[in-house]
């Protein structure tokens, strides 16, 4: 059996009354379709030391982007004077989107799917014309977005599926 490594994804109970129903949280792609992914996930070691902190995927300047899943915006301006939206979603995850034009404010429901800005070229290290720097938190803890979408680093469960 295969899974995604990302606890708490996917594990919060149903309503009251089904206990054995579970709701797994709906995540898809920022970008409309499967855009290629042009540069991976590659955290430090360390904290303080350089890496990659997201997922760079590939799309034309002025393509809508869109929340990655169900939240609430809780910033949209500019950081290190590049325009991030970033959303919060259920379990503590914190999706942001940069080089993002915002169309939201902070405060507003999304839902997966819906347009939170649009793309601006001139994202740094992107091989392509215009890329989006597609990055995912829990509190201080980067994690890799494609894990979001069953496609980031797996591991092998023991058959019962119980994490140990």
């Amino acid at each position: 059996m295969v899974g995604p490594t990302l606890p708490g994804v996917g594990s919060t109970p149903a309503a009251a009354g089904s206990p054995s129903r579970r709701v797994v949280p709906t995540f898809r792609w920022p970008l409309p379709g499967e855009p290629p992914v042009v540069r991976r996930f590659d955290p430090p070691p360390q904290p303080w030391l350089p890496g990659h902190r997201g997922v760079d995927l590939a799309a034309g300047a002025g393509t809508p982007v869109l929340s990655a899943g169900d939240g609430v915006v809780t910033f949209a301006g500019a950081v290190a004077g590049r325009p991030v939206v970033t959303v919060g979603h259920a379990n503590g995850l914190r999706t942001t989107y940069e080089p993002v034009h915002p169309v939201v404010e902070v405060g507003t429901p999304v839902l997966a799917g819906v347009p939170i800005g649009r793309l601006r070229a001139g994202h740094p290290g992107c091989a392509a014309p215009a890329c989006l720097h597609w990055g995912l938190r829990r509190g201080d803890t980067y994690l890799d977005p494609l894990a979001l979408l069953g496609r980031g680093p797996v591991r092998l469960l023991p058959l019962d599926g119980a994490l140990r």
